[in-house]
């Protein structure tokens, strides 16, 4: 008979909001099952109210780690993205949601990391230690994130510059970024408005790329941003990404 050990939970000591809010978070049977309760309705949600149309489909990677990166036009952006991914990869996907809204109370913490199963970015004093945890789980586990790079929701329908934290979180490493734009999203949902608006909404994939080939460095991060934002702004534009621009695209 071969040997087995039980190994703890990683958040075993951790109680309340200090283990919602923990990147070392993992999953129980509750959590799994209100996940795929809430997934299930979004899915016929979107469909119904919004007619959700995807294009590129097929340039999803098959199995984790990857990560989705988007344009942030409104709070439906990530159940958007979300919803392009087949049910199996559900409980592996983890959006990163701004820590002062959707952690700040112990309720909201609950609802986030339970039933969205998101992890924290705490915008004003996110640093170098919680990047690299980030960075590390997507490395280390088959993990799927969704990030928006501009950092905050657009206020009047435009596209803001990337920041460089997806390049600190993938420059140096093979994980796939995926380029995705999200079209009627801001329509759907604008800000200063808390019901959700019928419009249609399009969701465009573009082609993977993987940044092994960049230094983990100031350098290397900007140009993890600058490409991908090219690539979600050729997106929006409906066309392909030129192929003359440096590119290392997964396979």
């Amino acid at each position: 008979m071969d040997n087995w050990h039980l190994t703890p939970a990683r958040d075993l000591e951790l109680a309340g909001a200090e283990r919602h809010r923990s990147y070392q978070r993992e999953s129980g049977l509750l959590s799994n099952v209100t996940r795929f309760a809430w997934w299930s309705v979004v899915r016929i949600s979107l469909a119904v109210l919004h007619r959700l149309e995807v294009h590129g489909r097929e340039n999803l990677p098959e199995s984790p780690s990857f990560v989705l990166v988007a344009n942030h036009a409104s709070h439906l952006d990530a159940m958007v993205l979300g919803a392009t991914l087949p049910l199996r990869l559900r409980d592996q996907l983890f959006p990163l949601a701004a820590g002062d809204v959707f952690f700040h109370t112990p309720a909201l913490a609950a609802f986030s990391a339970t039933v969205l199963n998101a992890l924290p970015v705490w915008r004003k004093k996110v640093g170098a230690h919680a990047i690299q945890q980030l960075r590390s789980r997507l490395t280390e586990e088959p993990s799927i994130y969704i990030l928006f790079p501009e950092g905050g929701r657009t206020r009047d329908g435009s596209m803001r510059p990337f920041k460089s934290g997806i390049g600190m979180m993938t420059a140096g490493t093979n994980v796939p970024v995926v380029p995705c734009y999200l079209e009627g999203t801001f329509e759907a949902f604008p800000p200063e408005t808390f019901i959700p608006r019928l419009h249609k909404v399009i969701v465009r994939i573009g082609r993977p790329r993987t940044f092994e080939h960049l230094d983990n460095r100031r350098p290397g991060w900007d140009e993890v941003s600058g490409l991908l934002e090219a690539d979600v702004k050729a997106l929006a534009e409906n066309r392909s990404p030129s192929p003359n621009r440096p590119t290392s695209h997964w396979n």
